[in-house]
């Protein structure tokens, strides 16, 4: 037979557990045609490449990623980052700033909660300081902000506005009166105002810096995650990224999805995703998610426990409850679409496996959503076999699974929990389906996006002056439970074959195997033998997707 190319004395790793390593593999039409040994090569002709014994695995599958949001945060000023001593230090910081800097339409400034040693901040603080322009002051992680009263006037933020998600997504009021501080998806139509304004050609210039990011490390394809509140802006951009691909120029697939942030929204959000997997049928791009944010964040206390808060009592909130879950997927069963969810605390896992379980006895054998639960920092116990027993993917994002030390989550969540977090392999041995992601939102130069950082960190539980990161990264102390930690192929299953299980792609990528696409990396050492400390400076040599060696 003719056939494209031949590749021979390769160590392969397929990550197809029938036929785990060969020597060999042939390729014709974008697919691949043989795997197996050498001998098996006789009856193919073609184009002959002997690798000398470098390593080959299938292309990378980052199962939880943010496209759509990386392009508005590389047109988002997020603002002076400082560390000021409390609130006062924060004021003086910001009143010699604008000072220094007069004249400007608006200031940013961002810090880190912790800062204002639990001291809060009001608009009149920062009308005080800024009285003639608009002022933002965004927390670390982008999920809260403060801002003075020029803000919530222009954005039509007043007492009597209604919070997206109470206990949630909320604006903060004190005697009735918002206080200029709104958490979550309250305060992210402030975080990217103006996104709405980009143009077609800043958002393909910035998409094409993402492109050529995955192409090199060789991610063939990915789940993105969505843009919360920002649906009309999201569309947009998939329509930029159709364009793309229609021209030729998107080789890495997308599977796609549509936000739901609010209970109020259901029926709305269940219309828009199937009229998004209608519109969106590319080679390159398809939608058949309904994305919902069901917690927030650790650092700000968003994230809803089962437990209290050790420090405030609260346990924070789910944005929707068993019931209507329930009532999500057999709408979304009926349309034959499945549903990805943003997980972070115990509660919010624990509500979508109950919305599951009861789905799935109403339905019985006609249930067939796949569900994900993503991030899963912290977990109850008696839920980490319900995965498996309820079919439900559990997707981590294992970069994060240093935790930056125990300490610094412990003073919230208490002893206990701080030490055992992000227990995936306790998972993983059940028999669950584990997936991996690198779960960010900003472009920056990609270093955390890397699937060899996940795959370090996910083997180490600690991030140390051997891995690639930025040096504020670095973490060494290893994250308990040391018990937890996966071994190199468990990583490689988790970011191939495993996330296009996930994505229900299987049948085409995720390992290499007779009849899949094509889609393979060389690398001139062999990960599977690799040092794990350090893994992160891996990068494939060579990154092939449908058989076509990618620039």
């Amino acid at each position: 037979m003719k056939v494209d190319h031949i590749i021979k004395n390769a160590e392969i790793y397929t990550c197809d557990k029938s036929n785990p390593k060969a020597a060999a593999l042939v390729v014709k039409d974008g697919k691949f045609v043989y795997v197996g040994d050498e001998a098996g090569l006789a009856g193919y002709e073609g184009e002959v490449t002997d690798l000398g014994g470098k390593f080959i695995m299938p292309g990378i599958i980052d199962s939880h990623v943010h496209v759509t949001i990386g392009v508005a945060f590389d047109y988002t000023d997020l603002g002076v980052r400082f560390e000021p001593n409390g609130k006062q230090g924060a004021m003086d910081f910001m009143s010699a700033y604008i000072k220094e800097h007069p004249g400007q339409k608006c200031y940013r400034f961002l810090l880190e909660r912790s800062y204002l040693n639990d001291e809060e901040i009001a608009k009149e603080d920062l009308d005080a300081v800024c009285p003639d322009a608009e002022l933002i002051l965004l927390e670390g992680e982008c999920h809260s902000n403060w801002v003075n009263s020029k803000v919530l006037k222009r954005m039509g933020i007043a007492d009597d506005t209604p919070d997206p998600v109470p206990g949630l997504a909320y604006y903060v009021r004190k005697d009735g009166h918002v206080t200029g501080n709104s958490f979550e998806t309250a305060s992210w139509p402030i975080l990217f105002d103006g996104t709405n304004e980009l143009t077609k050609e800043e958002i393909i210039a910035s998409v094409q810096r993402w492109i050529d990011f995955s192409k090199a490390a060789g991610v063939c394809a990915v789940f993105d995650a969505g843009f919360p509140e920002h649906n009309p802006v999201h569309e947009r951009m998939y329509d930029c990224l159709c364009e793309l691909d229609k021209e030729g120029r998107l080789p890495i697939y997308i599977d796609g999805c549509y936000v739901l942030t609010r209970p109020s929204k259901i029926h709305e959000a269940i219309e828009e995703v199937k009229r998004f997997n209608r519109k969106y049928t590319t080679k390159h791009l398809k939608v058949h998610t309904l994305k919902i944010f069901m917690d927030g964040t650790l650092k700000i206390e968003t994230a809803a426990q089962v437990e209290p808060y050790v420090d405030t009592g609260v346990t924070g909130t789910t944005a929707f409850k068993p019931a209507q879950v329930a009532e999500i997927l057999k709408a979304l069963n009926e349309a034959g679409l499945d549903l990805h969810v943003h997980t972070v605390g115990a509660a919010a896992s624990r509500v979508i496996l109950d919305g599951v379980e009861l789905a799935r006895k109403e339905l019985g054998d006609k249930y067939h959503v796949k569900v994900t639960c993503a991030h899963l920092e912290v977990q109850a116990d008696e839920d980490l076999a319900r995965f498996a027993k309820l079919g439900v993917c559990a997707n981590y994002t294992p970069w994060w699974h240093n935790g930056g030390g125990p300490g610094v989550l412990s003073p919230m969540l208490g002893e206990k929990r701080a030490t055992h977090m992000y227990r995936c392999k306790t998972v993983w041995n059940t028999g669950a389906l584990v997936a991996w992601s690198s779960d960010n939102v900003a472009y920056g130069d990609f270093t955390t996006w890397s699937p060899y950082l996940g795959m370090e960190v996910g083997m180490t539980r600690s991030i140390s002056q051997k891995t690639n990161v930025p040096p504020y990264c670095i973490s060494p102390e290893v994250n308990p439970p040391y018990d937890e930690k996966m071994n190199k192929e468990e990583m490689i299953i988790g970011y191939t074959i495993n996330g296009a299980r996930q994505l229900g792609i299987e049948a085409k990528k995720g390992s290499i195997e007779v009849g899949k696409d094509a889609d393979f990396l060389v690398f001139d050492k062999n990960l599977l033998t690799a040092e794990p400390e350090g893994f992160s400076y891996s990068k494939p040599t060579d990154v092939y997707f449908a058989g076509k060696k990618v620039d």
